[in-house]
């Protein structure tokens, strides 16, 4: 990602080793269309790519997360195809899944910074981060069903996320949680009352990741996301092959020897 590419619905840009990933249709509360899922696929796959991004920063621009989908395109459908044909929609709007597992997966910490709406992909979004900085006047949840549809694509990353009771609760009342709620489910780690906390809170959420060598930070985010599909021995086996390939790599090395001198390591911002 030596050059951020231009997008019409996002700006990804680049600060040292942290990507910030903005979410950029601010009239419309971030809202998501079908080209917008397509930019942010492409901007994590570039992220994903790159060996000297540590960290990634997601956002909205003007007081909004995201909206989830944008209901005015949303209602405009084209005409049902065929008897017998598939219908286009659904492999458009599956996308939007195959994005949100890129971005859960991606190998560097993955920070989202909430405020305004954060509904529907937009709460998938932010399950699929490692740390959540959210205002306390955010509105998080699911309530596509109170306009007679469902957040597809999310559901299991809120599942994993917050567990299936509060999930189902979230879902069957399309109830909106603000940022104490959003804390108290599990969604969200520090809860900012303003800007300007909110701000001060990501800097100390940077400063931690940053104290983090980067190879050790993918591997054990890797191992920690394999415990949903295997079984503990196989998690066992795949992290003590993993602790040794990190210690006979020099970083581990001088890491450890600034431990003990009680010195920053390299790689430390």
């Amino acid at each position: 990602m030596t050059v951020a590419p231009t997008y019409e619905s996002i700006l990804l840009g680049r600060a040292g080793a942290r990507a910030e990933l903005t979410l950029n249709r601010p009239a419309r509360r971030n809202a998501l269309t079908f080209e917008m899922v397509r930019e942010i696929g492409d901007a994590i796959e570039r992220i994903g790519r790159d060996a000297d991004m540590r960290v990634v920063v997601i956002r909205g621009a003007g007081g909004n997360f995201c909206a989830g989908g944008d209901i005015g395109l949303m209602a405009e459908l084209p005409p049902p195809p065929a008897a017998g044909t598939p219908d286009p929609l659904v492999a458009a709007y599956r996308h939007l899944g195959d994005v949100l597992v890129a971005l859960n997966a991606l190998p560097q910490a993955v920070v989202a910074v909430i405020e305004g709406l954060c509904v529907g992909g937009g709460l998938g979004m932010a399950c699929c981060a490692d740390v959540v900085i959210v205002r306390g006047d955010a509105k998080l949840g699911m309530p596509e069903p109170r306009a007679g549809f469902i957040p597809s694509q999310v559901i299991p990353f809120v599942v994993r996320r917050i567990g299936e009771a509060r999930a189902r609760r979230l879902a069957v009342t399309g109830a909106v949680l603000d940022g104490a709620g959003a804390l108290e489910a599990g969604i969200a780690h520090h809860v900012a009352g303003d800007g300007a906390e909110i701000e001060s809170r990501l800097a100390t959420v940077l400063a931690e990741i940053g104290r983090c060598e980067p190879r050790a930070v993918a591997e054990v985010k890797r191992l920690v996301l394999s415990c949903g599909a295997a079984s503990d021995g196989a998690v066992m086996d795949d992290a003590s092959a993993s602790l040794v390939k990190l210690l006979r790599r020099p970083e581990a090395s001088r890491g450890m020897a600034a431990f003990q001198d009680k010195r920053p390591a390299p790689w430390a911002e």
